[in-house]
């Protein structure tokens, strides 16, 4: 099985990482970080997402998060939505992707969304219809997809069959969620097998660490084809609504990881453990990412930065 030669990293970390710490950041902090981020070569942020401020107080400042990013050519932000209302903050903030999550099983979409499989999927293609009137991709994450925290196994074929309805409504990329952290390289494989027979759409992967398989399903991920990788700077992150959701992977562990491996993700490592290092300070708390605490390898030289293949 051939390995992809390079990869494209997606930073979720100040979405999807911050909204389940329970220190409020402040904008101007959410804003350094994801200028950190930027400055490392990151170029696909999810910045934020436009849910109500009860549902996820972290999130409260959405729109002054988006006034305050860096503008540049190359640079691509996504906000995440779950109803018209979001995305209409979403469109009105200047972002330039959308995601809009579909959860797998019956009690957590409940849990997650307040609705039910089928309205998730209706949902879905009344966001994606006025997303791409507005000029935005638009990313159909799959939640729960290698397993839920109330109901247990997912089949495949489940998740193959949202894949394929998410499609036929409009999306432009797939991604596939370890929500909980669950899965292992062989969960990646059989459903990389399945949703192959529905849909040729780019494939996203969101893997969590909280069994510490994380890493290993996403170099699975990568041999079999991913498109992306959602991780975020620090290793921080988790789920509010599934009990004993831990952390995203962590971005410059998994740019480490790549770069040995051969595939490149054109981020700098040493920049990452930086912004790494800011987030931690303001959250107070040690972050689960290792190679600010290991260091690189082999030891940085004078004058060497940068994502450099194996």
């Amino acid at each position: 099985m051939a390995w992809e030669s390079a990869v494209e990293i997606v930073e979720v970390g100040p979405r999807d990482g911050l909204q389940n710490e329970s220190t409020l950041v402040t904008t101007e902090v959410k804003v350094a970080y994801i200028r950190a981020l930027v400055d490392a070569g990151v170029r696909r942020i999810e910045a934020t997402s436009f849910v109500h401020p009860r549902r996820v107080p972290q999130m409260a400042d959405a729109e002054a998060v988006m006034a305050g990013v860096p503008r540049r050519a190359g640079l691509s932000y996504i906000g995440l939505v779950v109803n018209g209302r979001g995305l209409e903050r979403a469109l009105d903030a200047g972002v330039d992707e959308v995601n809009a999550v579909v959860v797998a099983t019956e009690t957590f979409s409940q849990r997650n969304q307040g609705m039910s499989i089928a309205e998730a999927v209706r949902s879905f293609a009344a966001i994606s219809g006025s997303a791409h009137d507005g000029g935005l991709r638009v990313t159909a994450t799959i939640g729960s997809s290698f397993g839920c925290p109330f109901e247990g196994e997912v089949a495949p074929a489940t998740v193959a069959e949202l894949a394929r309805r998410c499609a036929d409504a409009g999306a432009d990329e797939i991604a596939l969620a370890d929500t909980i952290g669950v899965g292992v390289p062989a969960d990646v494989d059989r459903l990389v097998d399945a949703v192959r027979e529905v849909t040729g759409l780019p494939l996203r992967f969101h893997f969590h660490n909280t069994r510490n398989t994380g890493y290993a399903n996403a170099l699975r991920a990568v041999a079999r084809g991913a498109a992306a990788l959602d991780s975020s700077g620090g290793g921080i992150g988790g789920c509010p609504f599934a009990p004993a959701a831990t952390g995203n992977i962590a971005t410059e562990d998994l740019a480490y990881a790549l770069r040995r491996s051969g595939v490149a993700s054109g981020l700098d490592h040493h920049k990452l453990i930086d912004a790494a290092a800011l987030i931690e300070r303001e959250l107070g708390i040690r972050l689960p990412a290792l190679l600010g605490r290991a260091g690189d390898f082999p030891a940085a030289q004078p004058g060497r930065t940068g994502d450099v293949p194996s």
